[in-house]
């Protein structure tokens, strides 16, 4: 074996993974899976650590595997301005999100005022207001 070269369970430590994250990402199509010689154990150059480390980031600022494939094909055609574009509407689409769930947390703050505010014989006002119908 050459010094360079890692077992599954190798690339998996250094990536800060577990070998079945590995062998999804091989199945997905994000890591190529090396042959394995007759009698032998695959080999993965440490290039591959990085490229795992680089889906586990991606996936933490929010994007799917599908886009993270996406990431990595424009990468191997140096679009950078396409990979802006595909960042660029990442973040619109977080914006959103944490538009929505500020609404929904000042809706439940005040529902939950409203309970508070109350004298525990009427019916409950969140069960009133989830009931209604609009």
């Amino acid at each position: 074996m050459a010094a360079a070269e890692l077992t599954i369970g190798k690339l998996a430590d250094v990536a800060g993974v577990n070998i079945e994250t590995i062998r999804y990402y091989q199945r997905r199509g994000l890591l190529n899976e090396p042959p394995k010689p007759l009698g032998g154990h695959r080999r993965y150059a440490p290039e591959q650590a990085r490229r795992v480390r680089f889906i586990k980031r991606a996936q933490a600022l929010g994007f799917t595997l599908d886009e993270i494939a996406a990431l990595l094909t424009l990468d191997a055609a140096c679009a950078c301005a396409d990979t802006r574009a595909l960042a660029a509407r990442k973040l619109s689409l977080i914006e959103q999100k944490m538009a929505d769930l500020a609404a929904m947390q000042q809706a439940l703050g005040s529902l939950v005022q409203q309970c508070d505010a109350g004298d525990g014989h009427d019916s409950c006002p969140i069960i009133d207001v989830l009931e209604r119908e609009e």
